[in-house]
C-alpha cells in the first residue's frame, strides 16, 4: 500500500525529533501574534543541538511544543517516531514518561520532598517504580550523594539543578530536553551544570537539545541554531 504521506512528513517519523509547519500564535491587545509560523526541525539520534536566542524570543515556548506540554497553532511534532500532535494532553503525558527528560531553568522541584524523592517521582511517572536504588544512584552520579534526604529549601541553587539534571537522567531517556538550564546560576555553577550536562549526555547516548541565549553553552552543541524573529537559522 502506498503512504499518503509526503516524503517529508515520512522522513520526520523517523528522527529523533522533527517539526513540520510549526506555528505558534496568541491573541494579544491589538489582535493576533505570530510568535513563529512555518517552523522545520529535524534532529538526528544522538545529535546535540542547541538553539539560541535573545531571552523573550520564543526558545522557551518552542521547546514546550517539541516536548508535547503545549500544541501548536499549526504544524505537527515527532519525538522518537511518534507523533505528538496527533495526541491529546495525556496521550502526551503518555509518549513523554521515560523517554523526554526535561531540565527546567526555574528548577520545578517539590519541596517537602526529599532530593531522593523528587528524583523517584520521575521513576515512578515513568512506570519504573524501583526501591530508590536508581534515583540514589543518579544523585551519586551528579555528586548529591550526601545530600539524598535533604529538601531543595535546603539546597543551593546549583545542588537544585542537578537533582533536577539526576531526574532528568534517571527514566534513562532517549531524549532531554534542557531550557535556559545555567539561567538562574552565576557563572561558576552555571559551567559546572553544563559540564554535568554534556558528561552524562556522552555516556547515555541522548539525544540533547539545549535553548540557551549563552553562545557558550550553545558551542558545545554539534548543531547550532540562531532563533531570531521567528526563525531559526543555521
Amino acid at each position: 500500500m502506498l503512504s499518503d504521506e509526503t516524503p517529508a512528513v515520512a522522513d520526520a517519523a523517523q528522527t529523533a525529533l522533527a517539526a513540520r509547519g510549526l506555528g505558534m500564535r496568541f491573541r494579544g491587545p491589538d489582535g493576533e501574534v505570530a510568535l513563529f509560523d512555518g517552523l522545520d526541525l529535524t534532529i538526528r539520534p544522538g545529535e546535540s543541538v542547541a538553539i539560541l536566542g535573545a531571552s523573550g524570543s520564543g526558545k522557551s515556548t518552542l521547546l514546550g511544543l517539541l516536548a508535547g506540554l503545549e500544541q501548536p497553532s499549526s504544524g505537527r511534532v515527532w519525538a522518537d517516531g511518534q507523533e505528538l500532535t496527533a495526541l491529546d494532553e495525556d496521550g502526551r503525558a503518555a509518549a513523554r514518561a521515560g523517554r523526554i527528560g526535561f531540565v527546567f531553568q526555574a528548577f520545578h522541584l517539590l519541596t517537602g520532598l526529599s532530593a531522593l524523592e523528587n528524583v523517584r517521582l520521575a521513576l515512578e511517572l515513568a512506570g519504573q517504580g524501583g526501591d530508590g536504588g536508581a534515583a540514589a544512584r543518579a544523585l551519586e552520579r551528579v555528586g548529591l550523594g550526601h545530600r539524598l534526604h535533604h529538601p531543595p529549601e535546603r539546597l543551593s541553587g546549583g545542588e537544585q539543578q542537578r537533582v533536577a539534571i539526576a531526574r532528568a537522567f534517571v527514566t534513562e531517556p532517549r531524549l532531554l530536553m534542557a531550557d535556559e538550564p545555567t539561567g538562574n546560576l552565576d557563572d561558576t555553577t552555571g559551567a559546572r551544570v553544563v559540564a554535568l550536562l554534556f558528561e552524562l549526555n556522552r555516556a547515555q547516548g541522548t539525544t540533547l537539545l539545549v535553548a540557551t541565549h549563552d553562545p557558550e553553552v550553545a558551542e558545545r552543541c554539534d548543531t547550532v541554531y540562531r532563533f531570531r524573529e521567528g526563525v531559526l537559522l543555521r
